[in-house]
């Protein structure tokens, strides 16, 4: 007789960069892993709460046992996560997305900071924010679709836009 063993699946691990956004990070490893929203949601237990987390829809707030579940899953600690999303009281918009080009070609992510109802201007650069590309005017993506830092439409790089970004 065989004795059934559970095949236990493997994922490629993604590490977070210091500020990161949760939804350019789930876009990250979700595409390292060949993985949907609701497939990702599936692994964790947590159902389709991935993409509504992905749009900056935190309403409600995820939970500190979802986060442990997606933790589980992606191998960062829940707490790692949870620094990925607003403090307590911080509001954020969901749209337009916003970007710093001098931040994002020093490290190539999209800041949660940035999407913080109150952010107009980068405290790291002294730079306004943009809020679509300066070449063909186009909104940005959300960030878990970012998946070679640039323009979706005519292609210009978003540290290239930094050329573009206007002083505070």
């Amino acid at each position: 007789m065989s004795e059934s063993r559970e095949i236990q699946p493997w994922l490629f691990l993604v590490e977070p960069y210091e500020g990161e956004s949760l939804s350019h990070f789930l876009g990250r490893f979700r595409r390292e892993n060949e993985l949907s929203p609701s497939g990702l949601g599936r692994e964790a237990g947590i159902g389709a709460v991935v993409a509504r987390w992905e749009k900056f829809y935190l309403n409600p707030f995820p939970s500190r046992q979802e986060l442990e579940a997606l933790a589980a899953v992606v191998q960062v600690d829940a707490e790692r996560l949870r620094k990925m999303l607003p403090p307590q009281g911080v509001g954020l918009k969901h749209q337009p997305i916003r970007l710093c080009g001098a931040c994002y070609a020093q490290v190539p992510c999209h800041r949660i900071e940035w999407q913080f109802k109150t952010a107009l201007v980068c405290d790291r650069h002294q730079l306004h924010l943009h809020t679509e590309c300066p070449n063909c005017k186009a909104k940005f993506k959300i960030p878990a679709l970012w998946v070679d830092g640039h323009c979706h439409r005519c292609f210009m790089t978003f540290a290239q836009m930094a050329e573009y970004q206007k002083p505070y």
